[in-house]
């Protein structure tokens, strides 16, 4: 059994999420069960998941938590993109969690990778 703590990218992903947090409060309250739901649910999945996949005893169990999170980046990088260009994201906002994403999904990858082999 695997400690969640003890990954980097489940760190990442907990920051990233609290980022997301901290952006939507800024969202138009009509977006609160739209945009705002979704984008908390989809960067919280990300090292809920991780966390979940540690607790499993096979490298291909642990693997499925990985790819699903993987897809719940993906969807956080969409989300903010389409954040951004309904116009409640800034430009800088954007570009700082687009990376993390990329960088968290690739970081993901690699993981995943190392089970499946």
């Amino acid at each position: 059994m695997r400690n969640y703590e003890d990954l980097k990218v489940r760190e990442r992903a907990h920051k990233l999420c609290l980022v997301i947090y901290k952006l939507t409060d800024s969202f138009p309250s009509e977006e609160k069960f739209g945009l705002i739901s979704q984008l908390r649910r989809a960067s919280s999945s990300v090292p809920t998941n991780i966390a979940e996949g540690c607790g499993y005893d096979t490298p291909k169990e642990f693997a499925r938590f990985i790819k699903i999170a993987s897809g719940s980046i993906t969807e956080v990088a969409y989300l903010i993109k389409l954040s951004k260009d309904l116009g409640f994201v800034s430009e800088n906002d954007f570009n700082s969690t687009s990376e993390e994403a990329r960088i968290i999904r690739r970081m993901l990858y690699n993981l995943r990778m190392s089970q499946i082999k």
